[in-house]
């Protein structure tokens, strides 16, 4: 199976910056997209943003600007670093990895991370 194992999340001052890692392991063929997605209590699940295997990027208009996206598709890896950091930034990030096979013949899956907190305050 496919594990995703999150890194970078902490506490951090407003105006601050952090860097979330995200790789995945297990047998995997291909992995179309990778993302970052966060969560406040009593609220939805929301995209922050997500980069496909071959570099396009998608932001929430919350981040633009602020927040890029990186991934090593050698490694299986995601990345997100997070500059000018706000206290609304605060949540959990979950790491996802969509459409991902296993071998060519198979069908995809999506996973996701365990989630990591972020917390922004003075």
């Amino acid at each position: 199976q496919v594990q995703l194992v999150e890194s970078g999340g902490g506490l951090v001052q407003p105006g601050g910056s952090l860097r979330l890692s995200c790789a995945a392991s297990g047998s995997i063929f291909s992995i179309y997209a990778m993302g970052w997605y966060r969560q406040t209590p009593g609220k939805q699940r929301e995209l922050v943003a997500v980069i496909t295997s071959g570099g396009s990027t998608n932001y929430a208009d919350s981040v633009k600007g602020r927040f890029t996206i990186s991934r090593d598709n050698a490694k299986n890896t995601v990345y997100l670093q997070m500059n000018s950091l706000k206290p609304e930034d605060t949540a959990v990030y979950y790491c996802n990895a969509a459409n991902v096979r296993t071998t060519w013949y198979t069908k995809s899956s999506d996973y996701w991370g365990q989630g990591t907190q972020v917390t922004v305050s003075s």
